[in-house]
């Protein structure tokens, strides 16, 4: 998903003001990859909250305005506003605790 996309989609794709995450990464950060193999693994339980994937290169107002300073970074929203940010995913456990509905 570009920064574009997600800025201008529509609001009933989170709807009632439900949680969502976007995971920032670069195509060649090695913990990146990382960590996108322990997200799938989380996303595949069905049991999280919805989690897109913006390469941090192409989005410089989200990092600008919510202070993204390294990749990976997994930012929790609510209503559109940031609730959590992490830098450190160390565990398939803990990514999965962090994006229950």
């Amino acid at each position: 998903m570009t920064e574009h996309e997600w800025r201008s989609r529509p609001v009933q794709q989170t709807p009632n003001g439900c949680k969502e995450a976007l995971f920032f990464y670069t195509p060649f950060c090695g913990t990146c990859k990382l960590t996108e193999k322990m997200l799938n693994i989380v996303l595949e339980t069905g049991t999280v909250i919805t989690v897109s994937k913006m390469n941090i290169n192409y989005t410089p107002f989200l990092r600008d305005a919510w202070k993204i300073s390294s990749v990976p970074c997994l930012v929790v929203l609510q209503n559109g506003a940031p609730i959590q940010i992490e830098y450190a995913m160390s565990s398939v456990v803990e990514l999965h605790r962090w994006l229950q509905v």
